[in-house]
């Protein structure tokens, strides 16, 4: 009887607990809008947004032929939606500088003998440059490499001939190990100083420092200095073993690399700082963090390819620091490119950074007022 009794104390006890962290579910919004935004996002980007099947690639095409079949093989490339024509060029070379830059996936080179090549049938009568350091885009070009209308006998080569470049092996990791780089910077900088400056808020070590001359842009600065030097110190651990253990090349200048990460660095730290202006403690701020993570990882272009994306979420990707880090940091290490080719990514990302240091700085004093 006893024993009923107390199990029956037990119950009503643990509901009681129960009720109150129902309470206080109710009450911290942010919390319930996590456990509601987390797998409708997930649904969506997984159902609606995450596209294997590559469309309208950029390319350039240089047709030195300019004769009307050449033209109309153009036209059936481009009517294939495979690609999207968007830049002339004058010849191969031009070709691969537009490759190098990231302005185009992929470049189709029609030579001056393209009616003759057609006529005899023994060899490829164009040649596609693909950019290697995207391996998706290597398979979707495989696809417009078939004999077309206008080279109809099926034991002829194929009438474009696929040279890939920066990754002819097509070896994976060649393409995930910079786009690593950009993952973990993402989670560790963001969270790090997310969580940083919550933890002070609890413990109270904040109001303490109001009554210090201390400002509060000065506050946040000396706050995220330190993991700056964490960041750089991840960024060359990452790319030590990239070409120790998968022989990752380093096509661009090792510099570069530091300049572009040092800067992406700053932009999610900045986003951390905004982060801990608007959490209230250290669990929201690691719920926040891999809210935006997960978009990251999905919609950058580090696994699935931009290109496949609706044109809604390609917006919502370009507002993801990380989207234009895997161009800036693939366009350097596997490209060979340089900064003032690349200088447009780095541009948006420096807008990005101004906006959200200014946000966090107001934001920050608004919370100790």
């Amino acid at each position: 009887m006893n024993s009923g009794f107390g199990f029956t104390k037990s119950l009503r006890r643990i509901f009681a607990i129960v009720r109150k962290e129902g309470r206080q579910l109710r009450r911290d919004k942010l919390t319930f809008g996590m456990i509601i935004g987390i797998p409708t996002m997930q649904l969506l980007l997984f159902g609606y947004a995450i596209n294997m099947d590559v469309r309208n690639l950029n390319a350039g095409v240089a047709d030195l032929a300019l004769t009307s079949q050449s033209r109309q093989y153009v036209m059936e490339l481009a009517n294939s939606q495979v690609i999207n024509v968007v830049a002339e060029a004058g010849s191969a070379e031009e070709l691969e500088t537009l490759i190098r830059k990231g302005d185009i996936k992929a470049g189709i080179y029609i030579p001056p003998d393209f009616d003759a090549r057609l006529a005899q049938g023994d060899k490829s009568a164009a040649q596609a440059l693909v950019d290697g350091s995207d391996t998706v885009v290597q398979s979707a070009l495989r696809s417009l490499a078939q004999p077309s209308r206008l080279s109809p006998a099926s034991d002829r080569p194929p009438l474009l001939e696929i040279r890939t470049l920066y990754n002819p092996e097509r070896r994976s990791a060649v393409n995930t190990v910079p786009g690593l780089i950009g993952v973990i910077l993402t989670m560790t900088m963001i969270l790090f100083t997310a969580v940083a400056i919550v933890r002070e808020r609890e413990r109270g070590n904040l109001e303490l420092l109001i009554t210090t001359p201390v400002r509060s842009w000065e506050l946040m600065l000396a706050k995220i200095t330190p993991y700056v030097v964490i960041g750089l110190v991840q960024v060359t651990l990452v790319l030590a073993l990239g070409w120790v253990l998968f022989a990752v090349p380093m096509r661009g200048l090792l510099i570069d690399v530091y300049i572009v990460s040092l800067i992406f660095i700053v932009a999610n730290l900045a986003l951390g700082l905004v982060i801990s202006t608007i959490s209230q403690n250290q669990f929201q701020a690691m719920q926040m963090t891999f809210f935006l993570l997960l978009p990251s990882i999905l919609m950058s272009g580090f696994i699935f390819p931009y290109e496949g994306m609706p044109k809604v979420v390609q917006w919502m990707a370009e507002c993801l620091p990380m989207t234009h880090f895997m161009r800036l940091i693939r366009g350097v290490i596997l490209r060979g490119a340089d900064l003032a080719e690349l200088s447009r990514e780095l541009w948006i990302l420096g807008v990005f950074i101004a906006v959200s240091l200014t946000f966090a700085v107001a934001r920050f004093n608004k919370t100790l007022d």
